[in-house]
């Protein structure tokens, strides 16, 4: 994987798919949006801070998840009617939960040892041609 803002918003667009895909299909537990939703998070952190250690956007995604989860707790009537648009389902969610937080926590760390490996293995590849 290309360590590039296309390469990043390519992933946030599938996790998006992914994501919208897994509330359709009945037999896919719940937490699965949410673990993809905290994925799609940091991609889009990705995109805007690509050159950053991928342990400050491991952080800034969390506390993003965490943010947006605790506003859930917020029930002005504004927000109230804003959760019940398309965008306010799927960005601001409809209440708080602690399993959701896991699960943001769980994708997060997930999507970012899964970045380290594939980085190391590609970069390990291009040097290893390099050398030969």
């Amino acid at each position: 994987m290309n360590k590039s803002r296309i390469s990043y918003f390519l992933a946030f667009l599938f996790t998006i798919f992914l994501g919208i895909l897994s509330r359709k299909i009945s037999f896919i537990p719940v937490w699965i949006g949410d673990f993809l939703y905290a994925i799609m998070i940091y991609f889009l952190i990705r995109i805007f801070l690509f050159n950053k250690k991928a342990s400050i956007v491991l952080l800034l995604s969390l506390v993003s998840c965490c943010a947006i989860e605790f506003l859930q707790l917020y029930q002005a009537d504004w927000i109230i009617n804003l959760r019940k648009t398309l965008f306010g389902k799927y960005v601001l969610g409809q209440g708080f939960l602690w399993s959701d937080i896991l699960a943001y926590t769980i994708g997060i760390t997930f999507i970012y040892l899964l970045e380290k490996i594939i980085l190391k293995y590609t970069s390990y590849e291009i040097s290893f041609r390099i050398k030969q």
